[in-house]
């Protein structure tokens, strides 16, 4: 029962956090004291936020390293954006379209983790990480040859220019390199409050469930956890799918943000950046995901006036060197250990 009432803590805490940036973030913009250029980085934290507390839930909390986060948020942001245009005129009410549309999203995201996980997640260390990565290359090539559009015909799909036959009163939604462009803004920062908050919530409550508690036993040892009935495939894939639909929500919140969005956003770098974001606020720490998201990506952004943020992968790479140094160090963890004792049954989502 304590061990129960610890996480809920954790997860209040984690609740908290979130509730109370927003209300400050929210007091700040109703008093005009954050500039255009903080405000328009509102929504792309949200996302990275998602994006990093999903990430943590297929490497943090199930022990499996995956580099193609940045293809399901690739799936995500095109899907959402075809869906939102789509549903124009089905659902006027742009709140309810951006809804829409993110769980669209989710869903594409979902069918991604699908596809990669059921053959790939018997897998394991370098080898998944090896099969994610091509994934999420996978996707963006497939995206930069991809041309989608309406007309009064129908919805249209092509792999090419020469072979997208499109009506003179159509709609091109997807233009290949080009990406989406003409995108109907819909994002806001109050989705992308309630989105964290939906993250949390199912994030949370999987970790602290019977199933979450079997997916931590496959990370710790999952031999032992095959010896005593549970079915690694069944929990791996429930935790990896999970976390791809959340990026998938997440890629198509990002999308409905901007006029325009291309292919190659969502590169290999976007899932390194994210597994930075991972690593530096601790493996299986939901909050220090949450922090070191919201911190890391804004940071360097409100820092360009010293030239800072076009060497921020170089300065995250120092830093995680440094964290992996610091974390092999014997007599730090010693000192460490002494400073802020370890309490029992910490693992979770603190």
């Amino acid at each position: 029962m304590k061990k129960i009432n610890k996480n809920s803590l954790n997860g209040f805490i984690n609740y908290g956090i979130v509730i109370a940036a927003f209300a400050v973030i929210q007091l700040l913009l109703g008093m005009g004291r954050l500039s255009n250029s903080l405000q328009s980085l509102l929504v792309p934290a949200c996302c990275y936020i998602v994006m990093a507390v999903s990430l943590n839930l297929t490497v943090g909390i199930l022990g499996e390293l995956s580099l193609g986060h940045g293809g399901f948020m690739s799936l995500g942001a095109f899907s959402g954006i075809t869906a939102s245009i789509l549903l124009q005129g089905a659902i006027p009410m742009a709140p309810a379209r951006l809804a829409a549309s993110m769980a669209v999203g989710a869903v594409f995201g979902a069918l991604g983790g699908v596809i990669v996980g059921v053959p790939v997640l018997r897998l394991q260390g370098d080898y998944l990480a090896i099969v994610t990565l091509a994934f999420g290359q996978i996707i963006q090539n497939i995206i930069m040859v991809l041309y989608v559009g309406v007309d009064s015909r129908g919805i249209h799909l092509a792999a090419s220019k020469e072979r997208f036959d499109l009506a003179a009163d159509g709609t091109a939604i997807i233009k290949g390199p080009m990406g989406a462009v003409g995108v109907t803004k819909l994002a806001s920062f109050t989705a992308g409050f309630v989105l964290i908050m939906i993250t949390l919530l199912v994030v949370q409550n999987l970790v602290n469930s019977r199933s979450g508690r079997a997916i931590m036993a496959l990370r710790d040892n999952r031999i032992a956890a095959e010896s005593v009935g549970i079915n690694t495939t069944k929990y791996k894939l429930m935790a990896f799918v999970t976390s791809a639909a959340l990026a998938g929500a997440a890629g198509a919140l990002w999308g409905l943000n901007y006029s325009s969005t291309v292919a190659s956003k969502f590169n290999f770098n976007t899932s390194i950046l994210v597994l930075v974001f991972v690593v530096l606020g601790g493996l299986g720490s939901i909050r220090g995901s949450i922090i070191a998201a919201a911190l890391l990506y804004i940071l360097p952004e409100t820092l360009r006036a010293w030239d800072i943020a076009e060497y921020r992968m170089l300065i995250y790479a120092i830093i995680l060197i440094l964290v992996m140094l610091a974390t092999n160090n014997e007599r730090l963890k010693i000192l460490v250990g002494r400073v802020i004792p370890k309490r029992k049954g910490a693992a979770g989502n603190g």
